[in-house]
């Protein structure tokens, strides 16, 4: 789905910024044109700014996502994440990074979840980063206790797993 998206600005590059931008952080477009995160705006300026490209192509992708009805859909409803992995030592909890061979074969999830349950201990977060929106994915799991060191080796020992990094809590 997300690949569609992106390739609907293959022959804009700055458009394209703007678009990966604007999935990478979860920012909507209102039906007025403005970008925003919830009820925050987000000044086209500094959008433009943190891209490196002119006001005016955000401005021209925002009148482009409007104009489509599916990408109108998508940055409509579209949310941001509290991602917890540069908190969670900071909180007590740990930070289990896997590496997969190939992110989008199935299965990687399913498999760590329940390693991780058998040892009880709790899962408050799994994050998958999109393989289409980025050039390295990774699933990030935090969890409630410091992760064993035979269970980060089990991980590392599931099929599409290419490695395994952990920040245990401080």
């Amino acid at each position: 789905m997300w690949r569609e998206v992106v390739e609907k600005f293959e022959g804009f590059p700055s458009q394209r910024k703007v678009i990966e931008l604007l999935l990478e952080r979860g920012f909507q477009v209102s039906s007025e044109g403005k970008v925003v995160s919830g009820g925050i705006e987000i000044p086209h300026t500094q959008i433009a700014n943190e891209i490196g490209v002119d006001r005016r192509v955000v401005d021209m992708t925002v009148k482009r996502i409007l104009k489509e009805p599916e990408l109108k859909r998508i940055f409509g409803n579209i949310r941001s994440l509290a991602f917890l992995s540069d908190v969670a030592p900071l909180l007590g909890l740990s930070v289990v990074i896997i590496h997969p061979t190939d992110a989008k074969k199935r299965g990687i999830l399913g498999e760590v979840a329940t390693l991780i349950a058998r040892r009880g201990i709790s899962i408050r977060q799994a994050v998958s980063d999109d393989p289409y929106l980025v050039d390295d994915p990774k699933l990030t799991i935090i969890t409630d206790k410091k992760i064993p060191g035979e269970l980060i080796e089990e991980i590392g020992r599931i099929r599409n797993v290419k490695g395994v990094q952990i920040h245990p809590p401080r």
